[in-house]
């Protein structure tokens, strides 16, 4: 009996610990784009946020799981909520500085996931001028090439 209960509550934890692996994906088809384009929306979320309005079902989970989120680097997100939390941190990063202000002194106090975020944008910026070196080294390689084959006939 005792066998059977303590297998019981074993059973019954590792459930809830995967359960807990990732985040709820309820909310990832909300439409990032229109709270983009709205100040109101995106505003109602920031103040949600920061402790200064109420918060939408959606909101209310985003800042349940927020602190966490930054600290395991999203490991719990799926890829959607990956990609929108980029989307959105890139928006306000180059249109709602101050707002960005306000969210980074309460979230991120210490600088570090920023300092992370600085560090995936300039890999992502050193990879596309690679890339685009990549490219005009192509498009060398192929006029050389052409000339060739001009002078040949």
């Amino acid at each position: 009996m005792k066998v059977s209960l303590l297998f019981v509550v074993v059973v019954a934890l590792v459930v809830c610990a995967r359960a807990d692996d990732k985040y709820t994906t309820k909310y990832d088809n909300v439409d990032l784009d229109e709270i983009i384009k709205s100040d109101r929306l995106l505003k109602n979320y920031v103040n949600c946020l920061l402790d200064k309005g109420n918060c939408t079902p959606d909101g209310a989970e985003l800042k349940k799981v927020l602190p966490d989120a930054l600290l395991t680097d999203c490991s719990k997100c799926s890829e959607t909520q990956k990609k929108g939390s980029k989307k959105i941190i890139r928006h306000l990063i180059d249109n709602k500085p101050d707002w960005y202000k306000e969210l980074e002194a309460k979230y991120d106090k210490e600088g570090v996931y920023k300092k992370k975020y600085e560090e995936e944008l300039e890999l992502k910026k050193e990879t596309k001028e690679e890339e685009k070196e990549k490219k005009e080294e192509e498009k060398e390689k192929k006029v050389e090439k052409e000339v060739k084959i001009e002078k040949k006939e």
